[in-house]
């Protein structure tokens, strides 16, 4: 049995990748987490009780913890998700996003290298350190054009510079070390059990309870939107196959406006849920001054993930849509736990989580 080590897999994207391995049966997991606001393990209840899943309460900055956690653990490589996502809360403080998002990727590195440097064989030969980021890192696009592994990074947000930097520093690592990684950048998630400050989960919450759907600008920003369990899926398949040293870029290929996702949202709730007073969910529209720094589009060209190791999305972003809105009304106390902060009541015990 393979352990592996995800870090942050409390979080959206990390418990879907924790919930797949852990069905798959193949795999130990480790998961380390510092339990944020974003943190939930409410989303791994059902997983909890398995004996291949282990919780442990830890900062990854925190490096005598993570040097003891390497040593009992021996694990065959480290999936690290683990990061400040939200670009809001950087602008308005970006301390945790450098401190985490930097400071935390090179403790694990340095870790993580000790302990590589201190095997042998077949045990040394097939660890590798794969590093999650985002397709932040390389900017904003104009009216055509895609995001390709070769893109040039320019980064215009706290947030989006604190994952540069740590992509950085992964590949400095490779080159000057020689430490086995690997590197993916992710177009933006959605998909069951995202906490709702970010877009299609606020506004389905907000939606529900008849509050205004607030809407950047004019809603003309574009983002490719991939659904989670197919992100979780490509970890999987770029952990166990991507070529040591290589970046991959995973998205849904599904370009859409803010807009477009909200009138969508909108239309798929007026089916599913619809109003008591009859009227659509769009009069809930409402348009806010634009953030400031906003990226004006973004687009993943994954072509070479396809290509070199045969993944393509499961998702549509139409099916996958139905399915996240389903998720959420279907499941309105894990919402209403999160949005009241009754979600950080509660505590590892409830999960037979050890530290």
């Amino acid at each position: 049995m393979k352990t592996v080590f995800i870090t942050g897999g409390a979080g959206f994207i990390g418990s879907a990748l924790v919930r797949l391995l852990i069905a798959e049966g193949n795999w130990r997991i480790v998961n380390i987490d510092k339990l944020t606001y974003a943190g939930n393990l409410e989303s791994l209840a059902s997983v909890s009780d398995s004996p291949r899943y282990c919780f442990v309460h830890a900062d990854i900055c925190g490096r005598a913890t993570m040097d003891v956690l390497f040593s009992e653990h021996q694990p065959v490589g480290i999936i690290h998700l683990a990061a400040e996502s939200h670009v809001d809360r950087s602008i308005h403080g970006p301390e945790d996003f450098v401190q985490t998002n930097i400071t935390g990727t090179y403790t694990l590195l340095e870790v993580a290298r000790g302990y590589w440097s201190g095997l042998s064989g077949e045990a040394k030969s097939q660890f590798r350190f794969h590093h999650v980021s985002t397709d932040e890192v390389y900017g904003s696009l104009g009216e055509t054009g895609l995001f390709t592994e070769a893109t040039p990074y320019q980064p215009n947000s706290p947030y989006s510079a604190s994952k540069a930097a740590s992509d950085h520093l992964v590949r400095a690592w490779h080159h000057t070390y020689g430490f086995p990684v690997v590197t993916t950048n992710c177009s933006n998630n959605y998909g069951p059990c995202q906490f709702p400050e970010k877009l299609i989960p606020l506004m389905i919450h907000n939606a529900v309870s008849g509050k205004p759907l607030p809407i950047y600008g004019k809603g003309d920003n574009i983002r490719d939107w991939l659904y989670v369990d197919d992100h979780a899926r490509a970890l999987r398949l770029v952990f166990e196959k991507g070529t040591l040293g290589d970046v991959y870029n995973i998205g849904g290929h599904n370009e859409k406006t803010n807009l477009e996702v909200v009138d969508t949202l909108c239309a798929l709730l007026d089916e599913l849920c619809p109003r008591a007073d009859g009227l659509h969910y769009s009069a809930l529209k409402t348009y806010v001054a634009d953030r400031p720094g906003h990226d004006k589009r973004y687009a993943i060209d994954a072509s070479k993930i396809g290509r070199d190791l045969g993944w393509k999305p499961q998702e549509t972003f139409e099916t996958g849509l139905k399915k996240t809105v389903q998720w959420y009304l279907d499941n309105p106390k894990w919402v209403a736990r999160v949005v009241s902060g009754e979600y950080k009541t509660w505590t590892d015990k409830n999960y037979g989580s050890r530290v």
